[in-house]
């Protein structure tokens, strides 16, 4: 049992950071519906267009770290994250990255690249979450918003997820649109171990410690209010409805 005002050891504040996957979107009744396979195409493309939205935002808030970070180390492991996303042609090598790969997700689906692109389907709640995202990190120390980043801990699950029941469920998605999550199965754990040592390394009182599972739980709170906004929009089947908010009151615990 730890004692009050101490600061946790490295291996209790881990276990304290890994907690909080309680919170993680994996739980929400629309991750429930996609996954399980109870979505209709039209709340599979609405979601699909709509985090676009996020993916976008994601190497925008990986240059704000950059631009805040003093430490020569830190960026230089961490701009491989835009590259990740916005794609890089260097020494004759051509990735194409994230961005790309989740447009060609959204063509698999059914949706045209003009309207994911010019965001005709955004719903102005998951627009005010993610905006703010990026606005944190803009304006947070740097040490914070490489916290936020932590929901990384919980991503590979929800992406072998839907590797393994996507295309049972939705056999109208071609296969190879789902090239996004094979990716950043691996892509995630290598983010984790960058972004695990910098807040374990960084936050060592218990205040620090405390500050760094709040911003953890403001990221897991936007992720949850995006999908919140789509539930909305598109609609939930009452069974995923009723066992994700079954489980709510223990995410906000």
């Amino acid at each position: 049992m730890s004692t009050p005002g101490l600061a946790w050891s490295r291996e209790e504040f881990e276990a304290r950071l890994r907690e909080r996957g309680r919170s993680y979107h994996i739980h929400h009744p629309f991750n429930l519906m996609l996954n399980r396979g109870r979505a209709s195409p039209e709340q599979v493309r609405g979601w699909v267009a709509n985090r676009f939205l996020y993916q976008v935002a994601i190497p925008i808030k990986d240059a704000a770290i950059l631009a805040n970070c003093p430490d020569r180390d830190v960026r230089r492991s961490w701009i491989q994250r835009i590259l990740d996303h916005d794609g890089f042609e260097i020494g004759g090598i051509n990735d194409p990255g994230g961005i790309e790969a989740w447009l060609r997700l959204g063509e698999a689906t059914g949706l045209s690249r003009e309207e994911i692109l010019d965001e005709r389907h955004a719903i102005p709640a998951v627009r005010f979450a993610v905006d703010h995202y990026v606005h944190f990190a803009r304006r947070a120390p740097w040490q914070e918003a490489v916290c936020s980043s932590l929901t990384e801990l919980f991503a590979p699950e929800i992406h072998k997820q839907r590797l393994a029941t996507w295309p049972e469920h939705y056999p109208w998605i071609a296969r190879d649109g789902l090239q996004y999550f094979r990716n950043r199965v691996s892509q995630a754990r290598r983010d984790v171990e960058q972004g695990l040592e910098v807040t374990l390394s960084w936050f060592t009182t218990r205040a620090q410690q405390q500050r760094a599972l709040d911003v953890l739980q403001m990221k897991l709170d936007i992720l949850w209010a995006m999908n919140d906004a789509m539930a909305l929009r598109y609609g939930v089947d009452p069974q995923s409805a009723a066992e994700g908010l079954a489980r709510a009151p223990q995410e906000a615990a």
